[in-house]
């Protein structure tokens, strides 16, 4: 692990967050839009937009244990990482040619599944760059550094959005493949971005000793404890009711609001995101990181029962900026508790438990979301995700002790 440091972030961490900036400024040209690209241009009914999101991330979910593992046992996160990354940008152009939901589908997984190589090694390869001290900041610049490329993204594409379609209230296809040739670039330059992180070179967490007997071989989620266990297991009931963010652009149009508009909120939520998630990482660092949680997840259960009760176009831009606070408040903090929590040779692993954790709970979440706003009303799903986050803050406050 090199010490090096920039702007008094670990070097590691600094181009890791480049990455990261790249690789979201792309991914944000080219998928925030994809609900409204499958509802608008190609007739897909919510239910289809659920089961997209849902299965792109599920499916891949349990590659995120394996990647984790492996880069456990071999002590190469950044090999792992970079391939992760490069599939990804290998899929972004084929959005170019999509016409139909299946091959949408197809693509969103493949997508997927680098993310599903690359989450946990990258994860558990911060983690290992940092102090204890400073998890709590350094993973919330990694966020900033994330979220500021979904925000230049954004900013890009509501740009070409205006200059293409203006007030239009529908995506239409010229658009979208704009948007997809021009998300490619970044996507490709976050790849050159890895030639300066270092790894510390290992031969695995548990090699022997030249005298030493050979270890039983382990199940991959052995030695992690009671107190990760149980974290993972309320994230997963949170989950059940965290449907894709891809309702919430959707139930933006609903409630009258053009595509533009849309993007222009999302550039105020990650605004908001980018600026507050170190702040709120240093705060976790000094204060402990469980109250962060349970606070963001108070915020997150506000913002959904604002998506319910919202009923005109402008309660929207009040939402995404409290959406934007409900991230700052926990994707980084989360991240850092878990490496406070397992051993340092089993980050990779836990890492990768709770991505899958997250995924495989987005599919009956993002179903049950279609499912709710087509059979009752559009309110519905973010009714239902209020109630799960209330009883997940329950949880996290009774049986996850510091």
């Amino acid at each position: 692990m090199t010490r090096q440091r920039i702007f008094g972030i670990a070097a590691n961490v600094f181009f890791l967050g480049l990455v990261s900036l790249l690789n979201d400024m792309s991914s944000d040209m080219i998928f925030t839009l994809l609900p409204l690209f499958l509802a608008n241009v190609l007739g897909a009914a919510p239910t289809i937009i659920g089961l997209v999101e849902g299965v792109a991330e599920s499916t891949a979910s349990f590659l995120r244990i394996g990647s984790g593992w492996l880069s456990d046992k071999l002590g190469r996160r950044k090999l792992l990482a970079f391939s992760g990354y490069a599939l990804s940008a290998a899929m972004k152009p084929l959005m170019y040619i999509a016409t139909a939901w299946g091959l949408v589908l197809g693509i969103r997984f493949a997508d997927r599944f680098g993310k599903g190589i690359r989450s946990a090694p990258r994860d558990a390869l911060i983690a290992d760059s940092l102090e204890s001290n400073e998890r709590g900041r350094g993973f919330g610049f990694h966020r900033a550094m994330d979220t500021a490329g979904a925000m230049l993204g954004i900013a890009i594409a509501a740009l070409i959005i205006f200059l293409l379609q203006q007030n239009s209230l529908l995506l239409e296809r010229a658009t979208y493949q704009m948007l997809v040739v021009i998300g490619v670039v970044p996507a490709v330059l976050a790849l050159f971005m890895f030639i300066f992180v270092r790894e510390k070179r290992r031969g695995g967490p548990s090699s022997p000793g030249p005298s030493s007997p050979a270890p039983a071989v382990r199940p991959a989620g052995a030695g992690l404890g009671r107190k990760y266990w149980t974290f993972i297991g309320i994230v997963f009931l949170f989950t059940l009711g965290n449907s894709s963010d891809a309702f919430l652009v959707l139930r933006a149009q609903d409630l009258g609001n053009t595509t533009l508009t849309i993007m222009l909120m999302l550039i105020l939520f990650n605004a908001v995101y980018a600026g507050l998630s170190v702040p709120f990482g240093v705060l976790s660092d000094r204060l402990g990181r469980r109250g962060v949680i349970i606070v963001g997840w108070l915020v997150f259960a506000a913002v959904r029962f604002g998506f319910t009760a919202a009923s005109a176009h402008w309660h929207v831009w009040l939402l995404f900026t409290a959406w934007g606070l409900y991230y700052a408040l926990t994707e980084g903090v989360a991240r850092a508790f878990i490496a406070d929590i397992v051993p340092s040779e089993r980050r990779g692993t836990a890492y990768g438990i709770y991505y899958a954790a997250l995924g495989i709970g987005l599919l009956p979440a993002s179903v049950i979301a279609g499912w709710l706003w087509q059979t009752f009303t559009p309110a519905a799903p973010f009714a239902f995700s209020s109630i799960l986050a209330v009883l997940s803050i329950v949880g996290l406050a009774v049986f996850v002790r510091r």
